[in-house]
């Protein structure tokens, strides 16, 4: 994996989201995860393009007895079992088929025999598994807002805000952002279309993720404002922003 090259960035980052990376690849892009501020938002955008599709499908439970079936045929004593309907049949057709093979009580065919089977019902279990955890989701999803802060001279964008009503806000730095002069400070704001002013969720480090639990602030909506502003050292003294905004945008919902 280059982690260098924006495309293979891209690609782990959509195989994260459903699972799909093997166990050596999802630890290197876990430990980058921590550090990397715009792998964190590929990731998310990921999550944003595909949770969608499984509220599309409603919850189901499998059989109660499908995986006692499951793991009973890929048990080592798996021949002293009652076989599944049909797989007789099928033994005694591929016996027929295959003269001058070993016969299908040879030893070594019924091991052959023995490996493919459990190798097909391992797939099976795999698949039935990956359906469960990509389409089992709650029948009511909390609803989600993403916004853009962009700098309002060159509609460049700084930050992500992801919002999740009833859990938590989070703000990711994107690329590169320029250094905080001096005797100054960035503060996050948020005002819904309807309060009467912003409130702050405090003072934001450069290039450094934040994230609080939505109880510090007001109800989510569409079209809320978030804002970054550059403030005297430790934040504005009035409550309200004072300096220049550096970075804003207004909220989508999900």
């Amino acid at each position: 994996m280059n982690w260098g090259d924006r495309e293979d960035r891209i690609v782990a980052a959509g195989e994260y989201v459903p699972g799909s990376l093997d166990p050596e690849a999802r630890a290197q892009l876990d430990a980058r995860l921590a550090t990397d501020s715009a792998l964190r938002a590929e990731m998310y955008l990921w999550q944003d393009r595909l949770l969608p599709f499984a509220s599309r499908v409603a919850p189901a439970e499998p059989d109660t007895g499908l995986w006692t079936a499951i793991a009973a045929r890929m048990s080592p004593q798996g021949d002293a079992l009652p076989e599944a309907p049909g797989v007789s049949a099928m033994r005694a057709a591929a016996t027929r088929s295959t003269a001058g093979r070993p016969a299908a009580n040879d030893p070594v065919w019924r091991r052959l025999w023995r490996w493919q089977l459990t190798g097909g019902l391992g797939i099976v279990a795999s698949v039935v598994l990956a359906m469960l955890l990509v389409f089992r989701q709650p029948a009511v999803e909390p609803q989600r807002h993403l916004t853009m802060l962009q700098a309002p001279d060159t509609q460049r964008t700084g930050w992500l805000v992801e919002a999740t009503a009833g859990r938590r806000i989070r703000l990711v730095p994107v690329g590169t952002n320029d250094p905080v002069p001096a005797g100054k400070s960035l503060q996050f704001w948020t005002k819904p279309q309807d309060a009467a002013g912003p409130t702050s969720h405090g003072l934001v480090r450069r290039g450094t993720p934040v994230e609080l639990p939505v109880s510090r602030s007001p109800p989510l909506g569409a079209q809320q404002l978030f804002e970054l502003t550059l403030e005297p050292e430790g934040g504005s003294h009035t409550g309200l922003p004072t300096g220049p905004i550096v970075f804003v945008g207004r909220s989508i919902r999900l």
